[in-house]
């Protein structure tokens, strides 16, 4: 998304201060002076309810579990693979004084030792159609040469992946199998904080487990991460829950768990998931065209204190303070200026920063947005049209053909011109990913394809339909550095 967020404040005891949570009515920004909002609320919460809160009946958990527990798969990957850090969700370097939380938030695969090693690792994910496609973490594939998902019946397949982005932490997976048992998709939006909730997964390489809890908060940005509105829950996930489903009452999926907060490597009463909005948004993407185009508005933003409220002589501190406008952004050519606290985004209040995020994060390039800004003790509107950040290929460059076609196992994308000019060439595709039968051959995440068999490459469609006329091997010409070789590569 390339809106990045500075958070500002952390209280003694640990926890992130993320402001008013999702779901909470602030203070209007926009009354009058002859406004009765604020006594009202004042009013409001220092009287008694009318009357009892009517009771809820508890969700049948024994009729969700056995309705989907047949389509929550195990998720085995194996690969050389970085295993202490990258095995978790990137928050940035955990002994950095501005991020003291980063430590405590965690991905959930199977913990594994230090360094570069074969290895297997293990997660969950689930069916979402009959035919074999499935969700789960993009931190779960991340790095794998091969996964393998295993179906409650015991039953093994070769899984391929379609596609994993890593901002959003979703990737997709395909079996070929068909008339399996998927689960029923819900929506995440409607979710309330107290709803009951219960997941599914493999912790620990249990199968089939489910734990249960409610809705702690919604819209939560964690540390050095503002594109995913996480759902946070009391429902108790572990090592192996990752990529797997977050149930309703109803027994539809509204979220995937992936994080949790713990200062021991296991479940301490706080777990996070990722919407299922967002996740079906990202997979319809990966499944129609390989990539994820993130929006991007173009700002560098911070959570408001009552200091800095005070300053910009703000009533309250909500709404997202603008610390940078990148050049030639989205938000450059709306107006809007360093100094200017954006107090809604398409008419809905901004109570901090991460929620700016997480609503640019879901929208899509050339989206209309109207921003209700703060600027010399007044307010005004504009309004921006959303820009994109550089659509990633999050899928093998051949991948996206028919089942059979050949593959070189590399996730791709063209050099922009500032890399190109660094590179010194004309053209060429970068390597993001390198798994498969390109790893194996030594190609590595940096390199620059340059020419297939001779022939020069400059989009990740040319190079998929060169290799689809190959039958066993290509020749491609690599640039690592300064130095080029030629590098035969077999075709799965």
């Amino acid at each position: 998304m390339e809106l990045r967020v500075t958070t500002m404040a952390w209280s003694a005891l640990g926890l992130i201060a993320l402001g008013t949570a999702t779901g909470l009515t602030a203070p209007s920004l926009f009354e009058s002076k002859d406004s009765p909002a604020a006594p009202a609320a004042t009013a409001v919460a220092a009287q008694p309810t009318d009357g009892p809160i009517p009771l809820m009946t508890a969700p049948n958990y024994r009729a969700i579990v056995a309705r989907n527990q047949a389509a929550v798969v195990g998720i085995t990957t194996a690969g050389e693979m970085k295993t202490s850090s990258p095995r978790e969700f990137n928050f940035g370097n955990p002994n950095d004084d501005d991020n003291p939380l980063s430590q405590f938030f965690r991905s959930i695969p199977a913990p594994a030792p230090r360094g570069h090693a074969l290895m297997h690792a293990q997660g969950s994910g689930f069916l979402v159609s009959g035919d074999g496609v499935i969700l789960t973490n993009a931190h779960v594939v991340d790095g794998a040469k091969e996964v393998t998902v295993k179906l409650s019946d015991h039953r093994e397949y070769k899984a391929k992946v379609l596609g994993a982005d890593r901002s959003s932490d979703i990737a997709v997976l395909k079996i070929d199998a068909h008339g399996l048992p998927y689960v029923r998709i819900g929506n995440s939006d409607k979710l309330g904080v107290g709803d009951y909730v219960l997941a599914i997964g493999e912790p620990f390489g249990l199968e089939e487990t489910a734990t249960a809890g409610i809705v702690s908060a919604k819209g939560r940005s964690l540390p050095g991460d503002g594109y995913v509105p996480f759902i946070q829950t009391d429902a108790a996930v572990n090592p192996g829950n990752s990529g797997g489903p977050l149930f309703d009452a109803d027994g539809s999926v509204v979220g995937i768990n992936a994080q949790i907060y713990s200062n021991s490597g296991g479940y301490q009463g706080v777990s996070f998931a990722i919407p299922i909005n967002l996740a079906v948004q990202v997979e319809d993407q990966i499944v129609k065209t390989g990539k994820v185009a993130h929006a991007r508005l173009g700002l560098e933003i911070q959570t408001l204190d009552q200091s800095l409220a005070d300053s910009f002589k703000l009533p309250a501190p909500d709404g997202a303070l603008v610390a940078k406008v990148d050049p030639d952004s989205a938000a450059a050519r709306a107006g809007i200026k360093v100094g200017d606290v954006i107090l809604k985004y398409n008419g809905e209040t901004i109570v901090d920063a991460g929620q700016l995020s997480a609503h640019v994060g879901q929208a899509m390039p050339g989206d209309k947005a109207t921003l209700d800004v703060w600027r010399d003790g007044k307010t005004s509107t504009l309004t921006a049209t959303i820009g994109s950040a550089s659509p990633v290929t999050v899928a093998d460059a051949a991948d996206q053909g028919a089942a059979g076609q050949p593959r070189l196992g590399l996730a791709l994308r063209p050099l922009n011109p500032a890399e190109r000019q660094q590179a010194g060439v004309s053209g060429g595709l970068l390597v993001e990913q390198s798994q498969g039968h390109a790893a194996d051959a030594g190609i590595q995440p940096g390199d620059v394809v340059l020419s297939v068999d001779g022939t020069p490459v400059d989009s990740v469609a040319q190079l998929r339909k060169m290799i689809g006329s190959r039958d066993k091997q290509v020749a491609l010409l690599i640039q690592r550095g300064e130095n080029r070789l030629f590098v035969p590569v077999s075709l799965g």
